[in-house]
């Protein structure tokens, strides 16, 4: 359940008392995992998974009510602003155009350089949060463009032009480090209400940063770039089934020459970073560890591309010998050499099994329950996939016949559809089960949270307030009771 998906009076999900009352009603449910999207600042796309800075944390989910009860803010100014009517999807324009003039007007009032607590948290976070900061003031300056296109000097990072950029835009970078000061505040109480109630936080790490970031732009020592700081080759999928022409995906790679000279130090931060922020991490494109696939600069599409070997289990080995053994799932979809399942099987992650991937006629598939094996995580499916309803509606007549055989679905009532898939995703012995709360309410197609390698109309799902409904959570528990998934 994405943070943005919970209902909230300002238009998109955050860590108001909505986020709370969903805790609580998890809990009552007798669920103990709570899988999130990415957390970070969303930039073209709204996507979680391209943000300006993979240590940062996204503006939108600051509770306004919070600042409302600091005395920052009145509900009269809040109100001055719309931020979208839609209580079924998260309008973007209107929360972009509207969140950063309330936040500021908060931050007017905070007199928040004179917090010892403020000042402590720049201090701590200085290693990515001056270069945060400074990047989204430049940024501004240059009306949203990427650093790809900024003047000389400040895009090469120039001292002078630094020095100058700092002075120039002093308060507009103090005003970028309180969001991020109110973001951490909110969501380690957050987490703490979680954390008590015997709910623990899993959260999604993108194995890329976005080429439009801090990240790229402070450091591009980590990346393959050129002498003029053009990419020579970015980020991407082959193409498949799904696609003819691939997915290109224009993320800037790593130079792992590099990150492996400098014993992996930018990943350990991190990742160490992560596992304050979550109890358990999901590494998305884990296959992209072992082989990566490089794409020209510039390509149109995925189709020229080639894979080039990752960094393979060493980065995971400095991982455990630096922060320990930690709780990692792989996100070891897509095309699987068997390179990929050994570096899986090595790290001893849990794996990724999804229900909707099973019933593909043609051929026997991993997927299906009976092949699961206990260190793997289920999902009846993922925030790519459409929802259990609206899968079923689209596949084609032979899956349907296959599913309805496998999961014994003749004569079952539409609505009772996903509650099947539910109840098998809890059954297998898949150690974690993870079920997309749209799936939990049934709702069909119309809820989808994104559809790859499209733009518009993605991540805007969001429940409504009363969905989660007593009569939900007293099956949900049910079923945790059945197949004692609340061990």
């Amino acid at each position: 359940m994405p943070i943005a998906s919970l209902p909230s009076e300002y238009g998109i999900g955050s860590f108001s008392k909505e986020a709370y009352e969903f805790v609580d009603n998890v809990a009552e449910s007798g669920l103990n995992l709570w899988q999130l999207l990415p957390l970070g600042p969303t930039s073209y796309g709204d996507s979680p998974y391209s943000s300006f800075s993979t240590f940062a944390g996204n503006p939108y989910f600051i509770d306004l009510d919070r600042l409302v009860e600091k005395k920052w803010l009145t509900k009269a100014e809040i109100a001055e602003y719309d931020f979208g009517k839609n209580k079924d999807r998260v309008d973007y324009g209107k929360i972009y155009t509207s969140r950063f003039k309330v936040l500021k007007k908060a931050f007017e009032k905070s007199n928040i350089e004179k917090s010892a607590d403020f000042k402590a948290f720049v201090k701590e976070n200085a290693f990515w949060l001056e270069d945060y900061a400074l990047y989204m003031a430049v940024k501004n300056s240059f009306d949203g463009l990427s650093w790809l296109k900024w003047d000389e000097p400040i895009r090469r990072r120039e001292e002078k032009a630094l020095a100058e950029a700092r002075k120039k835009f002093a308060k507009e970078i103090v005003f970028y480090e309180f969001q991020q000061f109110e973001f951490a505040e909110e969501w380690k109480a957050l987490k703490e209400y979680a954390n008590e109630k015997g709910i623990r936080l899993i959260g999604d790490i993108p194995i890329y940063v976005a080429m439009d970031s801090a990240d790229a732009w402070a450091h591009p020592e980590m990346f393959q770039f050129d002498e003029n700081l053009e990419p020579k080759a970015v980020a991407g999928c082959p193409p498949d089934g799904f696609s003819a022409t691939g997915q290109l995906w224009g993320n800037p790679l790593y130079d792992w020459d590099y990150h492996k000279e400098t014993g992996f130090e930018w990943w350990m931060k991190r990742l160490k970073k992560c596992f304050e922020l979550y109890d358990i991490v999901r590494i998305d494109h884990f296959r992209g560890f072992d082989a990566y696939y490089s794409i020209p600069y510039p390509a149109k599409d995925a189709r020229g591309g080639k894979w080039k070997k990752g960094p393979g289990y060493e980065l995971f080995a400095e991982m455990k010998k630096q922060l320990g053994e930690r709780e990692v799932i792989a996100e070891d979809l897509g095309f699987l050499t068997p390179s990929v399942r050994r570096l899986v099987k090595r790290t001893g992650y849990p794996g990724m099994k999804i229900l909707e991937f099973a019933f593909d006629s043609r051929d026997e598939s991993d997927y299906l329950p009976h092949n699961y094996e206990h260190n793997s995580v289920v999902y009846t499916g993922t925030h790519d996939n459409d929802t259990v309803l609206g899968w079923y509606r689209s596949i084609c007549a032979a899956d349907r016949r296959f599913a309805e055989k496998y999961m014994d679905l003749k004569g079952v009532p539409e609505e009772e559809i996903p509650w099947k898939f539910i109840r098998a995703a809890f059954a297998s012995v898949s150690d974690i089960c993870i079920i997309p709360m749209q799936d939990f309410l049934g709702l069909g197609g119309e809820a989808r949270i994104n559809t790859p390698s499209t733009l518009g109309k993605n991540w805007e799902w969001r429940m409504r307030k009363s969905a989660f409904s007593k009569k939900i959570r007293k099956r949900i528990a049910e079923y945790v009771k059945l197949y004692a998934r609340n061990r």
